[in-house]
Parts: C-alpha cells; structure tokens; sequence
C-alpha cells in the first residue's frame, strides 16, 4: 500500500471514529468517570512487540476516545476552556496534515505570514503601535514567563549574561494564576520575593496597597520590576484596574504585564472592551484563543509594543536554522522554544471565517450566558451567589451542601462536570461560561440538573430511613 492511500484510509478511519463521538455526545454529554484503578482493565493501554490487527486497533482506539473526558458538550463546566468551533477546528487538523514547524520561515513559508496577521491586527486592536510584536507561547503560563524574562531583562540588560545578581521583587494579586510565583523560580528571582498583593471583595488588587507595598520594598534595599495584573482570575473571574495599576507602574518604572488568558479577549468587544481600560499602556499582554474564543487547545498569543526587547530576550543565532535574510519572518528569534507547532492557524481560520464582528458576538454571548446564570441564581432562594457583574465566573453554594461534595457527587454520577473554588476561606461551586455554543437552555439545565440530583439523593436517602 503507497503512503497516500495508507493516509486517506486513517483519515477515513479518523471521520468514523468522530461519527461515532459526536452521536455519543449527544446521547452522553459526560462520561461516567472511570477511576484510576479500572483504567487498565476498561482501556487496552498496553504496547506490544507485534502489530494489532486493524479490527482491534480500531476498537482499542474508540473504546479510549468514548471514555474519554467530553470538553465539547453543553454540560462540561470544569475548566476555563470548553465547547468546539468547527471552523477552528478545520485549521487545527490543517495544522496536523502541513505539520510546519514555526522557527523559520523556510520551513513554514506563508504560515509565519498567517501569525504575522493575528499579531499586527491583536496589536492594532489592543492600541499598540504599529511596531509591536509578539509570537505565540505553549500556554498562558509561558505567555506569562515570557513577560517576566523580558521585564527582567529590561531592568537590567547583563542578567542575560551574568545571572540574576540583584534582590528583584515582583506584584501580583492574591488571586492571580499560580504560574507567577512558579515563573519567579524559573527566572533566578525566586519565589520568596513575589509580593501577593490584597484583593477587594470582588477580587479586584487593591492599587494603593500595591504603592504601599513598592514603597516598603524600595526602602528595604530590594529593586522592583514586574507588575501583573490580571484579566479574569482564575476563581472569581475578576478584573484588575489596569488604568489606574499603569499610573503606578509608570510612577517607579516598573513592568505591566496583564495576564488575560482567562478573559483577555474582551479586547474584541466594542461592550465589554472597558474592562481592559488602559490596556495601550501595558508592556505586554496576553490571551488564550482556546478559552473565550473556543479555538482547540492550545492557542495563547503574547503581545508587546517593544519589539526590541522582544528580540533581546530571545533570540540567538543559530546557522544551521536561520538560513533565510528574512529575520523578520524567523519566529525562532521571537520565541520561548524553538521547534513548535502552528498554532495560529485555527484562530486564523476562524477569524477569516466569522470576521472580527463574529469574534465580538463569541465575546458578548458568554456575558449573556453569565448575566443569565446570576438571574437564576437570584430568583431562588436555594442558592446564595458570591460572584458579580462582568464575570464569566459564576460563584455559587446550592442548599448549603459543601461545594467540593456536590461537585464530585456530580462527577461520579455521569451528571455534569464543574469543579469547585476557594476565596478567603469561602469555597463554592464554580460555573465558567466560556462555552460560545452554549444557549440560556444549556445554562437552566445546568442548574437543573443539580436540582434534580439533589432531590434524587434526598428522596433515597429519605426512603433509606424509613425502611
């Protein structure tokens, strides 16, 4: 059998298997969970020295997939990411056929010309000049990383060289991800000198302790660098006053970077925009295509208008790579890792497909999902609520019962996945309405499902009682 004919009979392979997912979608929007202790005996993971017979290899194959965790369905609230674009979905599976690498345009030709576009329009949007740069980072973590490498070396060029040979101190909010504090170790700063800065009650940073806490610093002999500020936390979905968090910023020459992996792409809604207000006066900026946008994993983008610190921090020559004049169009220069996948593309097609409006109704409609999951929650008495307006994070207790054990009484009866969150000392459920493809239904039939369990479990343990 030639190659081609071998590739077009997995990918005919590849379709019935998704046939099959989809139509278990529908019927099973989640699995029922199978526990570590019974994986090897549900799933033949096993590798051999001999090949497997295709009909097994199939059913090996569908058997993994169907019990797989279902992040594209109508009731999988779990994480910050969910649902499936097909149009973005098609640029993925494009990716996977071209299989480029990224670091050079000789190996990725108009590709590296298709992230070049996402770039300069994010740039253009966000209110950066035209000058800006950015590149495409494995995870909102690295987007993050990669603005504390580039803010380090900004204070102090030779770190590049010399090693950190200063006492730096870097800000945060309490609630921001916990990439920070990790990113602060993986840089030679270390964790111990990343300040968590108070949050109001709706997990907003509070800006004068910020001041209060430079201040505190500069006097102790320590050289403040880094800011971050944060475009949806991680539990409450709040944002930080980034106009307000620049004056500082700006005050002792300090780095702000916004970490909006969450909830960054508010920058494509003309409503909602206002919650970045000030975002043109940040150094870098960050998004997560594959939360709010709903492109597959992963597909994060990092933006800066210093171009040049970009290059300083990480570039570096390399022969037998770089073999092109188009160092413009060699993205291993602008980049945390050299070999890397085409991740634009999917955003690419996507965005070529819906247009820039299209991306503002994904934006507005996951509002509207939030907005009508809060009015649920406050027409019933059964529920007490702890989020508020302009989140996607939907905080709730529901009759009182310990949200980590109503999650996972979720989970192990094949209901719903949703997991659950802590702010100072407060734990409920947490509900994320990243979903685009979700409707206000899918929503009500969220909280309709929880009722319904509830009173299953309650009426059984009630005739238990009884008998």
């Amino acid at each position: 059998m030639d190659r081609t004919t071998e590739i077009k009979n997995d990918l005919s392979l590849f379709n019935e298997i998704v046939d099959e997912l989809l139509a278990d979608e529908i019927k099973n929007p989640v699995n029922q969970p199978t526990s570590v202790d019974a994986l090897k005996d549900e799933v033949d993971l096993s590798l051999s020295n001999s090949p497997m017979e295709l009909v097994q290899f199939k059913e090996s194959i569908k058997t993994l997939i169907l019990k797989t965790p279902k992040t594209g369905t109508r009731l999988f609230f779990n994480q910050l990411f969910g649902g499936r674009n097909g149009k973005a979905v098609l640029g993925d599976l494009l990716a996977v056929m071209l299989n480029n690498s990224m670091y050079t345009y000789k190996v990725a030709g108009p590709q590296v010309g298709v992230e070049k576009a996402i770039i300069k329009k994010v740039g253009e949007i966000v209110g950066y000049p035209s000058s800006c740069d950015g590149t495409f980072a494995p995870g909102g973590s690295m987007s993050n990383f990669m603005a504390m490498v580039m803010a380090r070396d900004a204070k102090n060029l030779d770190t590049r060289f010399t090693g950190v040979k200063t006492t730096f101190t870097l800000y945060t909010s309490a609630q921001s991800h916990y990439s920070i504090s990790k990113n602060a170790a993986f840089i030679g700063v270390g964790r111990d000198n990343v300040r968590f800065i108070p949050t109001n009650n709706k997990g907003e940073m509070d800006v004068e302790s910020l001041e209060q806490q430079i201040e505190e610093d500069i006097q102790g002999g320590f050289t403040p660098f880094f800011v971050n500020a944060t475009a949806g936390t991680t539990v409450l979905g709040a944002f930080d006053a980034v106009d307000e968090i620049s004056v500082v910023c700006k005050k002792y020459k300090l780095w702000l970077h916004v970490d909006g992996a969450y909830c960054g792409a508010v920058i494509f809604s003309k409503k909602y925009a206002r919650l970045l207000r000030g975002i043109e006066k940040t150094d870098s900026f960050s998004l997560n295509a594959h939360k709010m946008i709903g492109t597959p994993l992963s597909c994060s983008i990092f933006m800066t208008p210093h171009k040049k610190s970009l290059y300083d921090s990480f570039s570096n020559e390399a022969s037998y790579l770089y073999q092109t004049d188009e160092d413009e169009y060699n993205l291993g220069k602008t980049s945390i890792q050299c070999g890397r996948r085409n991740d634009a593309l999917k955003f690419w097609t996507l965005w070529k497909a819906v247009g820039t409006i299209g991306l503002e109704k994904i934006v507005d409609h996951q509002f509207e999902l939030a907005n009508y999951a809060r009015e649920y929650i406050n027409n019933n008495e059964d529920y007490i609520l702890y989020s508020f307006e302009d989140s996607l994070s939907i905080c709730f207790n529901y009759k009182g019962i310990p949200a980590n054990e109503l999650c996972s009484m979720l989970y192990q009866e094949g209901e719903l996945l949703v997991g659950f969150g802590h702010v100072k000392e407060q734990e409920f459920v947490r509900l994320v309405c990243v979903n685009a493809a979700n409707s206000t239904e899918d929503i009500k039939n969220f909280f309709e499902v929880i009722e319904r369990v509830i009173e299953t479990k309650s009426t059984l343990f009630t005739s238990l009682q009884i008998q």
